[in-house]
């Protein structure tokens, strides 16, 4: 990393950079985007040809970094026929249009599924995060070591911040259960949380469900829409059906089994992790067994990632899981976040998602061409980021967020950019996601893998 990024990472402990304006950061930020602009692009094929075109040679300001963002479907723009035909040294030539690593050690002898192929990623040094994908594609996120050890103390960090939770707390972990794909990062965000907040002799529950991997996700998507288009075959249709049943039925013996575990531990100080989606059923669980606030600790925990995912839940639904498990706000933290960062912006008690001086927020026009110049006032964009932590790959994404960001200081007391609790993604709100720079970024894909 160039000196300047340096800097701006050194403001994590304590939350330093989240007390400095966007003002006082703001040419350090340049400098930094301009250090990895010049150490990255001679080694992100796909970035180095987005600034030969655009004539980008430095960063002077915002404006000439905007032609360099990826639109968050680059890492999904490989042709899908790769998966379906086990084309596995494709989707290795692939990954080298957007890795700043050479791809050369990967070893492919007796690759033969999506899951090997990740496995052999991550044997060569290179660990591949996937999403599972809505649409049968996995978004495929490659990154360093140093990029996972930056996840667990970036996370760490950021928990502390947005919350009066502290290391060495000693709490027992619980929640609801449920399948997630192992991935290198979440795998490193997750062991970096336990190893800080989590007492290790604490019972931990065991759901029982088969583990999921991203292979088995990406397969599951896939037969579902090809059953949507009439191409599976009935025998193929019958046991996918047996198959979602027996795993409903898993799932829904192990969510009983979670209700029954947190109940037991009530008395104990808890580590709650999950999503509003699933807490909010599981605290109806709860309640449903005669429980309710009064029953647990005072100083309960609970660690939020990510906002709604299309769950549709009462108005009241914070509220209802809150008073379920007796938690106060100051015990409470919540994250905004997405699979292509490296870093988390915690939620601060006014309700605002804060960046940390090391992340970028870019504001963007719906179309994600034009960069938008925030006044006093608070702007509705498109949200894009420049995560400058990231050595894997390149930094700067264009999301599916639509986002209110304000530059001024926020209610809370802290200077730097934040960002509304209400953040929508464009293709729920339109029912389409069109970034005007994605077929571009595609076609580049396809011509140089």
């Amino acid at each position: 990393m160039g000196q300047a990024v340096e800097t701006l990472i050194g403001l994590m402990p304590e939350g330093r950079g989240f007390a400095l304006p966007h003002g006082a950061v703001r040419d350090l930020q340049l400098a930094a985007l301009d250090e990895r602009l010049r150490e990255q692009a001679p080694r992100i094929r796909l970035v180095a040809l987005r600034a030969e075109d655009a004539g980008i040679d430095r960063i002077r300001a915002l404006a000439d970094v905007v032609p360099l963002l990826l639109p968050h479907t680059a890492y999904k723009s490989y042709p899908e026929t790769v998966l379906t035909g086990g084309k596995w040294a494709v989707l290795t030539r692939w990954l080298a249009t957007v890795s700043a690593q050479p791809v050369d050690g990967i070893d492919l002898a007796g690759v033969d599924s999506l899951d090997a192929w990740i496995a052999a990623c991550e044997q060569a040094g290179l660990p591949v995060s996937c999403s599972s994908g809505t649409t049968g594609k996995a978004a495929m996120l490659v990154a360093s070591q140093a990029d996972l050890d930056f996840v667990t103390r970036a996370q760490v960090a950021a928990v502390e911040w947005g919350s009066a939770i502290r290391r060495d707390d000693g709490r027992t972990p619980a929640g609801p259960a449920g399948v997630v794909a192992r991935t290198p990062r979440n795998s490193a965000s997750g062991m970096g949380l336990a190893a800080a907040f989590m007492d290790p002799a604490a019972r931990r529950f065991d759901p029982g469900l088969p583990p999921a991997t991203i292979g088995t996700l990406t397969a599951m998507v896939m037969m579902r829409r090809r059953m949507a288009e009439g191409t599976a075959l009935p025998s193929e249709v019958a046991a996918f059906e047996r198959e979602s049943t027996a795993r409903a039925e898993a799932l829904a013996a192990a969510q009983a089994g979670a209700v029954e575990d947190i109940i037991a531990k009530r008395r104990e100080r808890l580590f709650i992790t999950g999503m509003w989606g699933a807490l909010h059923p599981f605290a109806e669980a709860v309640r449903a067994r005669g429980f309710s606030g009064a029953d647990f600790h005072p100083e309960n925990a609970v660690y939020l990632g990510g906002g709604l995912k299309r769950a549709r839940l009462p108005a009241s639904y914070r509220e209802f899981v809150f008073e379920t498990f007796n938690l106060a706000p100051r015990f409470v933290c919540q994250m905004y976040s997405m699979q292509e960062l490296n870093s988390a912006m915690p939620r601060c008690p006014a309700g605002r998602y804060h960046v940390p001086p090391w992340v970028i927020c870019l504001p963007l026009d719906t179309s994600g061409e034009t960069l938008l110049e925030p006044g006093r006032a608070e702007i509705e964009c498109r949200a894009a980021f420049f995560d400058l932590s990231l050595e894997g790959r390149w930094g700067g994404v264009i999301s599916g967020d639509r986002i209110h960001l304000t530059m001024e200081p926020c209610a809370c007391g802290n200077g730097s950019p934040s960002i509304r609790d209400d953040v929508e993604r464009y293709a729920d709100l339109e029912g389409d996601d069109k970034i005007a720079c994605a077929g571009t970024v595609d076609a580049y894909v396809r011509g140089l893998s």
